[in-house]
């Protein structure tokens, strides 16, 4: 039998046989209860495995809700606070959980939820950067991801952008997900960023680097860490985070750069600059580097250290922005 495609949604709908990200659209609690448990229970029916990364205030009402439901497939659960305060920890979270419960002809899914009101800045920022590369994460999974955004709660510009980062998109509890005018595609998003970051407020210390000069550089850095009270742990996790970049710069970014360092209210952010056009792997740093890798591990040790790391290409430059909080 030969079935004709002969509308927008048939076609979003046969593109989406095999990976399927798309954004819900939600007013408020009731309607976020209603949405993702619909979607969930559509999985259990089926009897595929279902993630849940949501705040844990969220959580505890959707485990009451679903009771014993899961049946034949597992329903799990986790709090976004702890996945993806950083959110390029989020895909690598996501990529474990296929490891485990993806099988040949048995779809998974997933409700993750990283943008709320309690994001801003750079958090937010890179929020949307992830939303954008989880487009390229899983191209050849059975994976259907939902990812809320409250529009009670989020700003127009917020909204909009869920509409560019997600090929489809489902407004309500109840509407079924069709496919996003706004979304320009997956390769174009997965082009390397340059988002301007905005420059700091305060005083910046600024230091030219090169393989002879990195150990200047940890002793700097440290000295920084230490003078906006950081604990010991997280100064050594700050220098070993920066010291990574900038050894990238020296091996494959014309062999020097130039740190620049300055505090935030709470926090302290390393720039490392290089004459770099940015990383061929848009998900460099978002995928944990296979055991016998002889490479790639910069970025993901960046990642898994400090609290946020940006990463853009500005005025024909390779900019790295390591954030960490004095306090965790």
């Amino acid at each position: 039998m030969n079935i004709e495609c002969n509308s927008q949604e048939d076609a979003a709908e046969r593109a989406g046989d095999g990976y399927r990200h798309e954004a819900f659209l939600y007013a408020g609690r009731d309607e976020f209860m209603a949405g993702v448990l619909g979607f969930v229970r559509e999985g259990v029916a089926a009897r595929e495995p279902v993630l849940v990364v949501v705040a844990e205030s969220k959580l505890g009402a959707l485990r009451g809700a679903l009771g014993a439901e899961g049946g034949d497939a597992p329903v799990l659960f986790a709090d976004m606070d702890d996945v993806g305060a950083n959110p390029a920890c989020i895909i690598p979270a996501w990529q474990e959980f296929l490891e485990r419960h993806a099988e040949p002809g048995r779809r998974v899914r997933g409700v993750g939820e990283p943008v709320c009101a309690q994001r801003a800045g750079a958090e937010l920022a890179e929020c949307h950067r992830h939303e954008e590369l989880l487009n390229v994460a899983f191209p050849d999974a059975d994976f259907t991801l939902l990812c809320p955004y409250d529009v009670a709660t989020l700003g127009a510009a917020v909204v909009e952008q869920a509409r560019r980062t997600h090929p489809f998109v489902r407004e309500g509890a109840t509407a079924a997900g069709v496919a996003s005018g706004g979304f320009p595609g997956a390769a174009s998003l997965a082009q390397p960023s340059a988002e301007p970051l905005p420059e700091p407020d305060g005083a910046v210390v600024q230091h030219a680097f090169d393989r002879s000069s990195l150990g200047e550089l940890r002793r700097m850095v440290q000295a920084c860490g230490v003078g906006a009270g950081m604990g010991h742990d997280r100064v050594l996790d700050l220098v070993l985070a920066t010291n990574e970049v900038a050894t990238n710069s020296v091996v494959h970014a014309g062999g020097d750069g130039v740190l620049r360092m300055w505090r935030e209210p709470g926090a302290v952010v390393c720039e490392v600059r290089d004459a770099g056009r940015g990383i061929a792997d848009p998900l460099a740093g978002r995928r944990r580097p296979h055991a016998g890798a002889l490479g790639g591990r910069g970025l993901w040790l960046a990642n898994q250290l400090s609290d946020l790391v940006q990463l853009r290409v500005l005025d024909g430059h390779g900019v790295v922005r390591v954030h960490m909080r004095a306090a965790a």
